[in-house]
C-alpha cells in the first residue's frame, strides 16, 4: 500500500506542480517547531518524500496559519494544541512555487496534548534531541531548529 501510494504520488507531484504554479502563484503554509519535556524537537518523516522534517503544511482556503497549524498537527503526529503557540517567523521558500511563504510557529511543553496517530502521509515521526538529529534531515529544518535552540539569526528563506 506504501508502496503504491509513494509511485502515485512520484507521478501525480510534478503535474500538481505545474497546476499549483499556474492556479495558485502565491501559497502559504505552516510548520511547528514542537517541543517535548526533554526539550526534544518533533519530526515527521513522510510516505511521499525523503527525510525527515518538521510537522505542517498547507493553509487552505479560509484558514488563518494558526487553524491551519492546529490541523495539521492533529492529522499528521496527533497533537492537540492547548496552550499558546508562538509565531516565530515568515520565511519565503521559492524551490517548488512561484511564491510560497512559510510561517514557523513555536510549541513548547505544556501547551499541547499528544496522542500519537497513524496518518497515512507520515511514514514515522518521533523526538529527537537537537544535538541529535536524524540522517536526512532536512537542512531547511535543521536550520530553524538551530535558529530556535541555538539563537542562530533567522534566515528569510526557508
Amino acid at each position: 500500500m506504501a508502496q503504491s501510494r509513494a509511485l502515485i504520488w512520484k507521478v501525480a507531484r510534478p503535474v500538481l506542480r505545474l497546476y499549483w504554479r499556474l492556479s495558485r502563484p502565491l501559497t502559504a503554509g505552516v510548520r511547528g517547531l514542537v517541543f517535548d519535556e526533554r526539550g526534544h524537537v518533533l519530526l515527521v518523516r513522510h510516505t511521499y518524500i525523503s527525510g525527515w522534517y518538521l510537522p505542517g503544511g498547507g493553509v487552505e482556503r479560509g484558514e488563518t496559519m494558526l487553524t491551519s497549524l492546529r490541523r495539521e498537527l492533529e492529522e499528521e503526529v496527533g497533537v492537540t494544541l492547548t496552550g499558546e503557540a508562538r509565531l516565530k517567523g515568515l520565511y519565503a521558500n521559492f524551490r517548488e512555487f512561484k511564491s510560497d511563504h512559510v510561517a514557523l510557529y513555536v510549541v513548547r511543553h505544556g501547551h499541547y496534548e499528544h496522542a500519537p496517530r497513524r496518518s497515512p502521509e507520515i511514514a514515522e515521526s518521533g523526538f529527537f534531541a537537537p544535538q541529535a538529529l536524524p540522517a536526512g534531515i532536512s537542512p531547511s529544518t535543521a536550520r530553524r531548529i538551530a535558529e530556535v535552540t541555538e539563537g542562530l539569526a533567522p534566515d528569510e528563506l526557508w
